[in-house]
């Protein structure tokens, strides 16, 4: 967005916003009203809109912004991946969100420790230690999206972490920048010394506390009864009986301190045991009495998780696919415990298993799937606990939004906290209300849905919260924050269950680390006994498409355009605003500036490639609404895009003249002059006239070879794009790819049918993307037609040499076609049949995101790793951001997408591969490396 669009600041905001521009680039300062709503967005049910957002790339430009606030008195927030629940990264001041270059991470003591940056994503650590089979000990729900500073910051824990592997139990040490700018890495002696020297006043005053602490029995109890269980209400105040040493105190002080103390610029974790080998069962009693005394005794077996699900969480799965059959006829009383038991030899887990079943012999059970180690079925077991959060989302009505509470209760009272939870969603209202949880921890999430757009609706809400809370905290003395940390959520409630001394203690904490209150202020400490009930989000109609959005963020990290734009999330919270403002004709200036913003930031950058729906909690695919919108866009253009596609061959035959043309420019010219010429094309048609460049494709000289009779077909399909785009220049294979497709499949002995009049189809992916989706459509059925005739009705498969072609024809046909793309027709019925040798050289890899959602990653690596001695598959890199056209149109998504690319190419390296032509390009134009499809590969490697 243009910066010249964005509001004026007032006062101290503009100062802060000048300071900053004198130091930091325009596209890391955000004001505009889409922008600071988009990027002021977390995954809670609150909303506070930014004035500034500011993005910073490392810890020199996070100091200066932490100067020039704490100069001007200005608050700000932290926030890393937007996942939390509780409000506690959403800011009305400045927000400072972390940029991709804060995922730097170091692998210690063979993977027995590992340090990371805030802005690594929990699950690329586990990735990291994999090899070592260690893990990291913090296993959130949210481990695809959420990063290690909201981690740490709020303590999370999951299924399996309990209370003994949290970030606070397993941390080896920590760097923080305090609110005045200093640096403490409390895992080097110099800074530990130098700190030692400049904040004696800060140190003095932790040991004094943690000794008044000690000192008052009852509230040193309290707190160790409080963090027998798991808790992330207030601050970490166990960190003041269990520790003396007030380095030790400051850190784990960090930890669940939710931003409010300091900024986690790194951690180094001790690392735990990734056991090879597991098994899952489901046990089901009649009644959740029942399986909370099983939890008990299950409680002294070897178990590494044991999740509880009340009747209504198992009816809300029942009919969803791979269920067990029984779940649908349980009743509303029913209860299960899914069990999983780890172990590091295989052996030892089948007597584990047997251990565990004959601990509970003596509890009937209504119903059970027996241990299992196979992966497709405890894959299948661990879809109904992760279904349930999505269940309820999914069937929720529009304009409400979903709320996940998180309690624990003493395990010797489970059963009675969930009868009495049960009770209250009786009596309050909540009849979809469902009862999950970590039994062993007595850690239950309770999930329901709200509407707050009327006041009566807020009122039973505040009659409900103010229900559970004394439930929790006083009846049972449970922790009314398990592990979603408190927030704005639960802060008026801090002192109902820590007590009047507990809140003085944190608050002379907060005191001590942020003396002008400047740290994400309403966050765990707030005066405002009504604050839970304040900066509640709408959540509009706006499209039955996305009208399901919870705004969690998991779709984010898969995103193409998330550096360069808008993220889904982001794109779906600028659209509800714009259907909210169209529906009211309150403000119809910042309508206006709206929807120009949204037409290139939520419209035109958007890849529309569907990676997003399948992260997506409740399955949704942002590019559909994107279609939908563009569908109004192009319009006008229909005419055009129905003439090409009904003289497909011509078009095709205008492109490869057109390729030819650069082609002879580039001989005749050189690079250098042709690109330069193309440069000046590109300015004066506004962009229209994409900029070539030296990994544009030459002209593909298409022949079909004729056909060689073997036993085994297969129906070939070029797509338009291997038909009419020949490798690069510089490719170190300069053939087409039907002659090298050909090639290969001739090799592996099979007959090669390829349709007559080829230049005629196309999948209709073109017209799909621009939201035309008739002529899609048609394009879609002519292509079926004649596969359908050429596989004599299904007999052979089909190979098409493009992924995104074979994904949309999966998705298309009605027909009963065995649709292949090259990796996964290779795979499965090439790679046996050749004799290969390995290339010595290394390879780089790309999966296109439509063999991501074909689950093509396993094959890829299976086939590269065949024909190579090393493969790289880039990390951070879910889609090229080429998406069929736009490499060309809006080469700046490309560049965003591919911007981690570069630097992964390892020396010497001269050899890329993936599936898709017009993918290569962009990955060929900023990897510095010639793309080519696998079957290039294939084909060189195999005799």
């Amino acid at each position: 967005m243009n910066q010249a669009n964005s509001p004026a600041l007032e006062g101290s905001y503009q100062q802060l916003f000048d300071q900053l521009a004198a130091e930091l680039l325009p596209e890391q300062l955000m004001t505009s009203h889409a922008q600071t709503l988009a990027y002021g967005t977390d995954a809670s049910f609150y909303r506070l809109i930014p004035k500034l957002v500011v993005k910073v790339n490392n810890l020199a430009q996070l100091q200066l912004v932490m100067a020039s606030c704490a100069q001007l008195a200005l608050p700000y927030t932290f926030r890393a991946a937007g996942t939390s629940l509780s409000g506690q990264a959403i800011s009305d001041s400045v927000l400072i969100l972390l940029s991709d270059d804060w995922r730097q991470h170091q692998i210690l003591e063979d993977g027995d420790k590992i340090s990371l940056q805030p802005g690594v994503i929990g699950a690329d650590a586990n990735r990291y230690l994999a090899p070592f089979q260690r893990k990291i000990g913090p296993d959130p729900a949210s481990i695809n999206a959420c990063k290690i500073g909201g981690i740490a910051a709020n303590n999370a824990s999951g299924m399996c972490c309990g209370t003994a592997q949290n970030s606070y139990h397993t941390m080896a040490s920590i760097t923080v920048v305090f609110s005045d700018g200093t640096v403490l890495n409390t895992g080097d002696p110099h800074s530990v010394a130098a700190f030692k020297r400049s904040h004696q006043g800060l140190l003095e005053g932790l040991s004094e506390l943690a000794q008044s602490t000690l000192q008052n029995k009852d509230l040193a109890d309290k707190i160790r009864h409080k963090y027998r269980l798991k808790n992330t209400t207030g601050y970490s105040l166990n960190a003041l009986v269990d520790f003396s040493d007030p380095f030790d105190i400051l850190q784990h002080l960090m930890i669940g301190s939710e931003g409010t103390l300091a900024f986690i610029a790194e951690l180094t974790y001790n690392t735990v045991v990734e056991h090879p080998h597991k098994a899952s069962s489901l046990l089901v009693f009649a009644d959740s009495d029942t399986a909370c005394k099983a939890v008990q005794v299950l409680a002294d077996q070897p178990v590494a998780a044991v999740e509880l699900m009340d009747g209504r969480a198992l009816a809300s799965v029942a009919d969803q696919p791979g269920m067990p059959n029984f779940i649908a006829s349980l009743d509303m009383q029913a209860c299960a415990l899914l069990v999983e038991t780890r172990s590091s030899q295989a052996d030892e887990l089948t007597t584990l298993c047997q251990q565990v079943m004959d601990s509970v012999v003596s509890f009937p059970r209504i119903g059970e799937v027996a241990f299992t180690t196979k992966s497709s079925e405890t894959a299948a077991l661990w879809a109904i606990r992760k279904g349930m959060f999505p269940a309820v989302g999914a069937v929720r009505e529009t304009g409400t939004t979903v709320i996940i509470e998180d309690v624990a209760f003493p395990v010797e009272r489970l059963a009675n906290g969930v009868h009495e939870l049960q009770a209250l969603f009786t009596e309050h209202g909540y009849h979809e209300a469902i009862i999950f949880g970590h039994a062993l921890a007595g850690n239950l999430h309770f999930v329901f849905t709200q509407g707050f757009e009327d006041p009566a609706e807020v009122a039973r809400y505040g009659r409900f919260m103010d229900a559970v809370s004394q439930l929790v905290a006083v009846k049972y003395q449970g922790s009314l924050k398990a592990e979603h940390g408190t927030g704005r959520n639960m802060a008026p409630f801090i002192e109902l269950e820590w007590g009047s001394e507990g809140v003085a203690l944190m608050q002379q904490i907060k005191q001590l680390f942020d003396p002008q209150g400047l740290l994400n202020p309403g966050v765990i400490l707030n005066q405002n006994s009504q604050a839970h009930l304040e900066n509640l989000k709408p959540m509009p109609a706006a499209n039955e498409l996305v009208d399901k959005c919870i705004e969690c963020g998991f779709c984010e990290p898969v995103c193409p355009s998330r550096s360069l734009s808008l993220s889904p999330r982001q794109r779906i919270v600028l659209y509800r605003e714009l259907s909210e403002l169209r529906r009211s004709g309150s403000n119809a200036k910042r309508l206006t500036q709206l929807e120009k913003d949204f037409k290139y930031q939520g419209v035109d950058t958007c890849a529309a490639v569907g990676l997003c729906a399948d992260r997506c909690p409740v399955g949704i695919n942002t590019g559909d609404l994107v279609r939908q919108l563009r569908e109004q866009h192009y319009a006008k253009y229909k005419n055009i895009a129905r003439w090409t596609a009904d003289h497909f061959s011509s078009v095709a035959s205008i492109t490869r003249l057109g390729l030819g043309t650069a082609e002879l420019g580039q001989k005749v010219l050189g690079s250098s002059a042709i690109s330069s010429i193309s440069k000046g094309i590109t300015k004066v048609s506004a962009g229209k006239v994409p900029t070539w460049n030296p990994a544009y494709p030459t002209r593909a000289k298409y022949q079909p070879p004729q056909p060689r009779f073997h036993k085994d077909k297969v129906v070939y399909i070029p797509s338009c794009a291997a038909r009419t785009m020949a490798p690069q220049a510089d490719a170190i294979d300069p053939r087409p790819l039907v002659e090298v497709t050909c090639n290969v499949l001739e090799k592996a002995g099979f007959e090669v049918i390829i349709p007559d009049k080829g230049d005629d189809l196309c999948c209709g992916m073109p017209y799909h993307s621009k939201g035309m989706l008739d002529i899609a459509t048609d394009k879609s059925q002519q292509l079926e037609d004649i596969i359908w005739q050429l596989s004599e009705h299904g007999r052979w498969p089909v190979l098409m040499d493009t992924s995104p072609c074979a994904k949309r024809s999966q998705e298309q046909f009605t027909q009963p076609l065995d649709i292949y793309e090259p990796i996964g027709f290779i795979h499965q019925h090439a790679l046996d049949k050749l004799n290969i040798a390995k290339l010595e050289q290394p390879i780089m890899l790309h999966l296109t995101c439509s063999s991501r959602r074909m689950d093509m990653h396993d094959p890829l690596l299976d086939i590269a790793n065949r024909c190579a001695q090393q493969a790289i598959l880039p990390e951070h890199i879910y889609c090229c951001g080429w998406a069929g056209d736009k490499g060309f149109t809006t080469p700046e998504l490309n560049q965003a997408a591919l911007a981690p690319l570069k630097a992964q190419v390892p020396e010497g390296c001269t050899r890329g591969y993936s599936n898709s032509r017009t993918c290569e390009i962009g990955l060929s134009h900023h990897s510095g490396v010639a793309y080519q499809s696998i079957l290039y590969l294939v084909d060189e490697v195999s005799l």
